[in-house]
């Protein structure tokens, strides 16, 4: 599978290497092209889950 942004590929696994959970899909880190995001000092906070740092 791939996760694409506009006509960039940002992610890209095979289906069995990916998680689903309450229907969203999750890639594993190592598929994941790092080099395309940058750190942000933005905080995201999910009730009932912890606080997260997030990358754009």
């Amino acid at each position: 599978m791939k996760a694409v942004v506009g006509d960039t590929v940002i992610a890209e696994a095979p289906k069995e290497d990916l998680i689903q959970i309450e229907g969203n899909w999750y890639f594993p880190p190592s598929s994941v092209k790092s080099e395309l995001f940058t750190e942000s000092p933005t905080q995201y906070h999910c009730p009932g889950r912890a606080t997260r740092s997030t990358t754009r």
